[in-house]
């Protein structure tokens, strides 16, 4: 009985040469060419090999990849796997290491422990709609057909692929508290440490077979989400924002996170509820969502309709009376109350109402300013900190409102201005509209008939950051979720998913890197100088302003020149100056991506604008 000895299959390996880091793909090249003597040492090896990826939902999955390809062509394929629209917000990042454990053994050994869920994945197995055609129920994001039509063989057939659709609540406050640690903004900067160079292989830049890398969405900057397409996508953003709500990597206040606490258990509660009644679903509510999506879209994209919407004649302008203080000025004074009008992207601050068509007592003009909230609703503070870019820095200046209605309209006028626009722009109703629901979402209700008795499934140790739970006892905790929890209920749950990108654009999309002893902050449209100690900003310089930028390698130094001001230099310290670079250069491509673009990427010019040696 024979057996018929199988040709092995060589076509995946490729030759790497380990001393110059480099793979020898051009196989019409000489050894003679690439510079190779005949005492190189020569890998024969495959090109895909194995990794474990760690998703934004902190499940693992094993996934063959190219480490011959450069990490963005590899991060898209890993994306077409998965499912995920718009590769190109996310990348590859290291493990940050504990500096607690001073044992780098242990750590390796609890890594080999790893629990590895799911199938081994191939990327490019066929599991990419290539048509747009809906794969998802839009309610809850589980496959609308039986998964095998439309995975076809792919082997995310027998692991369900709508796993990854579908949020898994965290099963024990351990997992929260083993992975918890409370950081320095500057403990936060070296996380971007980890970064890959994404114009580079894996293998060049020393990732080993069988490594535990975390798949992340790197750029705050969300393009053309869709329920309809996105189930994937949409959940493991959400899951990234949880995650990072729950670990304290995101500041969020006291009122803020008992609200997040609350989404959190609604979207538990229905996801429980969607798959139990998956059977017997209809397509009614598809329509709704469309029609949800589109006033999404809108917000989501920062108000991108025609501005035509409005009355072009007339400017919208705001007049009321508003408390400012300067904390600058040397006074003891506090906030004083003005007759204060917003024009355009100018506050005029008048000493009284009659008084306003005088000169006025203050004038500031907000372009280019960082905005932030300084909220406490049951306190009914309203606060607005405005950081007014000036010759030699930032002028601080707070605006106290004294209604939530008043703080919105405001606070709306302020984000639009900062970025140069008026409040004719037709984006500012639909702000006002989010700002308002930001607020109500954190309301107390007191009605005691409204709210559900305490069950025991709502753990709050799963639900909010481990300090609060030093700081009250459970049962306290799981009335303030539920309190809370009246104001998000009637949310379906891609809505209640769909908001958390929103929210989370709305007060963290600084990305810090780390150059000598300061942090320089890069957001989707500015750079920021800040403080180490509370974030504050010291001088933003906006990328519209922008000429070029230059690395220069060797001393490690990025050099920014702007069209009306002093250019900018900085040392990148703790962070590669490569992650800098690629920050910048990454959300200027981003920045230019139409909807009426195909799907495909202009890789050449992503490549073009972050690496800086190709």
């Amino acid at each position: 009985d024979m057996h018929t000895i199988r040709p092995q299959d060589w076509s995946d390996h490729a030759l790497w040469w380990e001393k110059k880091k480099t793979w020898l793909l051009k196989t019409h090249w000489t050894l003679d060419k690439y510079g190779i003597q005949a005492d190189a040492r020569l890998l024969f090896t495959p090109q895909h090999k194995l990794l474990r990826l760690q998703l934004p939902n902190m499940k693992h999955m094993k996934v063959k990849v190219n480490f011959s390809d450069r990490v963005f062509k590899a991060v898209s394929d890993i994306c077409k796997t998965f499912n995920i629209r718009h590769p190109e917000e996310l990348s590859l990042l290291r493990k940050p290491r504990d500096p607690k454990k001073k044992k780098k053994k242990l750590e390796e050994a609890e890594e080999d422990d790893l629990e590895l869920e799911g199938p081994l994945l191939t990327p490019g197995s066929g599991l990419y709609s290539k048509t747009m055609t809906p794969t998802y129920d839009s309610r809850d994001g589980s496959p609308l057909s039986p998964t095998s039509a439309w995975f076809g063989d792919s082997p995310l057939s027998e692991g369900n692929p709508s796993i990854l659709a579908v949020s898994q609540p965290i099963s024990s406050p351990d997992i929260l508290v083993k992975l918890y640690k409370p950081q320095s903004l500057l403990d936060k900067a070296k996380i971007n440490q980890g970064w890959l160079d994404s114009s580079r292989s894996l293998m060049e830049q020393d990732v080993k077979e069988n490594e535990v890398l975390l798949l992340r969405f790197k750029y705050h900057s969300f393009f053309d989400l869709n329920p309809k397409y996105d189930a994937i996508r949409v959940n493991q953003l959400y899951e990234q924002a949880k995650w990072a709500i729950l670990l304290e990597e995101i500041e969020c206040t006291e009122e803020e996170m008992m609200m997040f606490a609350a989404l959190q258990y609604h979207i538990n509660k229905l996801s429980i509820m969607a798959s139990d009644n998956h059977m017997n679903n209809s397509e009614k509510e598809v329509d709704e969502v469309d029609a949800a999506l589109s006033d999404l879209e809108i917000t989501l994209e920062g108000g991108k309709t025609s501005n035509t919407l409005g009355d072009i004649t007339s400017i919208p302008e705001l007049a009321d009376y508003v408390k400012v203080f300067k904390p600058k000025k040397l006074t003891l004074k506090g906030y004083k109350q003005y007759w204060c009008t917003f024009k355009d992207i100018t506050i005029s601050c008048y000493k009284s109402k009659e008084e306003a068509h005088g000169t006025p007592a203050h004038q500031m003009n907000l372009r280019g300013c960082e905005v932030t909230p300084d909220v406490n609703i049951s306190g009914q503070k309203f606060n607005i900190k405005l950081l007014i870019p000036v010759a030699d820095g930032m002028n601080e200046i707070w605006l106290r409102c004294d209604t939530e209605k008043q703080y919105a309209h405001w606070m709306a006028a302020c984000r639009l201005a900062s970025k140069g626009k008026t409040m004719a722009d037709s984006s500012y109703n639909l702000e006002v509209q989010n700002i308002l629901s930001f607020l109500k979402m954190q309301h107390m209700n007191p009605d005691p008939q409204f709210i559900e008795p305490i069950t025991t499934d709502i753990n709050p140790e799963c639900l909010v950051s481990p300090r609060y739970l030093k700081k009250y006892k459970n049962k306290q905790i799981s009335a303030r979720i539920l309190e809370a929890h009246q104001n998000v209920a009637q949310m379906s749950l891609i809505e209640a998913k769909m908001l958390w990108p929103s929210l989370i654009k709305l007060y963290y999309d600084v990305d810090l890197g780390l150059c000598r002893e300061e942090l320089i902050g890069i957001t989707y449209n500015r750079l920021i100088r800040m403080d180490p100690s509370n974030g504050d900003a010291i001088k933003t310089w906006r990328f519209s302003n922008m000429k070029q930028w230059n690395v220069n390698w060797e001393i490690k130094m990025v050099t920014v020149e702007f069209a009306d001001e002093p250019s900018l230099s900085f040392t990148c310290a703790e962070v590669d100056c490569k992650v800098v670079h690629e920050f910048i250069g990454g959300y200027i491509f981003l920045s230019t991506r139409a909807k009426d673009q195909n799907e495909s990427l202009d890789e050449e010019m992503f490549y073009k604008l972050t690496s800086g040696w190709v």
